[in-house]
């Protein structure tokens, strides 16, 4: 059974042979992968590493979790596992949750009870000259 631990707070330019020297430390059984950007192939900053022996990984959270890699405080924890199947799911329920909560805009003929008619709208603004106009007896 292979134990998966996530690894995060990976400095920039990072340097994965490096890093793999840190590990060999710990156990020479364990394998990492960082995870790159698409566009610029570089480290996004994480990455899983791979163990069979739940002692190894034990020990390895123990030793790498807080510790210091070239200016950076490593996290490293236990990583979650991923359903698929759920995932479709909860991606389903999401996507029907954004579209209850949009707001549809209806196109009608009838008139809008908060702007007024615009084929009056030459007259309204004669007659809220004429009230500005207007003074008012003291």
């Amino acid at each position: 059974m292979s134990i998966r631990i996530y690894i995060g707070n990976l400095p920039q330019g990072f340097n994965p042979k490096e890093f793999d020297t840190i590990l060999k430390t710990v156990s020479d059984s364990i394998r990492f992968k960082a995870v790159l950007d698409k566009e610029t192939k570089e480290c996004r900053g994480f990455g899983f590493a791979t163990t069979n022996n739940e002692e190894n990984a034990n020990l390895l959270i123990q030793k790498l979790n807080g510790f210091e890699f070239k200016g950076s405080k490593l996290r490293v924890e236990l990583s979650e596992k991923k359903d698929s199947s759920n995932k479709r799911n909860n991606a389903n329920l999401n996507r029907n949750k954004k579209r209850k909560d949009f707001k549809k805009i209806v196109h009608s003929d009838a008139p809008n009870l908060e702007a007024p008619d615009p084929r009056w709208a030459g007259e309204l603004s004669k007659l809220k000259e004429l009230l500005a106009n207007q003074k008012t007896p003291a």
